[in-house]
């Protein structure tokens, strides 16, 4: 009996010990699940990009920097002013139609413990083949070059802002690319993005090598300020 008793304090011990959050991909699952899609979509179509409530997270650890996840899910800033699809939340101006941003939900905040778990898991989601790493050779890189393609010669800034109030907003704002993505992400996805999801609007540009490492190069020095 005694031997029982001990046992079963042990066990009790051993669970107690066990941090509420220790299971990441169940947290995940179950906060984030509802909005995000954390596996691969098995059948993509327009109607599910066009109908989804949040950005797809399968592919987040090759996407984000965990620090970065970790500070931001405590203290979610906008990232889309428009939402996860701006024309839901477009209402007519003058001279041109606006986004109702109040009228976007924000994102829920979590504790610090939860965001450390939440981050783990979310980087633990690594698809083989999508990004390859290394890809983006940041040396002599011509930022100027860099700059141009984004505002100018590739259109970015029609979609994109580098600065706050500075470019599009349809697409994700890049203000602060350099510490919320990595490197050989902004390069896998700039280069063909339809690899990450069929029917997703961003244009394939078909830039060369050299245009490809400036434009990554010059997104990655967009640090927010910091």
């Amino acid at each position: 009996m005694k031997t029982i008793a001990f046992l079963a304090a042990a066990a009790i011990a051993a669970t107690a010990a066990v941090p509420a959050h220790a299971d990441g991909a169940a947290d995940l699952k179950a906060q984030c699940g509802a909005c995000h899609a954390l596996e691969r979509p098995a059948a993509p179509s327009v109607d599910r990009l066009w109908t989804r409530k949040g950005p797809d997270l399968w592919y987040a650890g090759v996407k984000f920097r965990r620090d970065w996840l970790v500070n931001w899910l405590q203290k979610p800033t906008v990232i889309r002013s428009g939402g996860v699809m701006w024309f839901n939340h477009a209402k007519p101006g003058e001279p041109r139609d606006t986004l109702d941003t109040a009228a976007v939900p924000a994102h829920p905040a979590v504790s610090a413990q939860a965001a450390e778990t939440l981050a783990d898991a979310l980087m633990a989601l690594k698809p083989d083949g999508l990004v390859q790493p290394g890809a983006f050779k940041a040396e002599g890189a011509n930022l100027t070059m860099g700059k141009m393609a984004f505002s100018k010669f590739r259109g970015c800034s029609s979609c994109h802002q580098d600065k706050p109030g500075q470019g599009g907003l349809s697409g994700p704002q890049l203000y602060d690319a350099g510490v919320r993505l990595q490197p050989d992400y902004v390069q896998a996805y700039t280069k063909d993005p339809q690899a990450f999801d069929r029917f997703v609007w961003m244009p394939r540009l078909g830039l060369s090598d050299q245009d490809l490492q400036r434009l990554t190069a010059y997104i990655t020095t967009l640090k927010g300020g910091q």
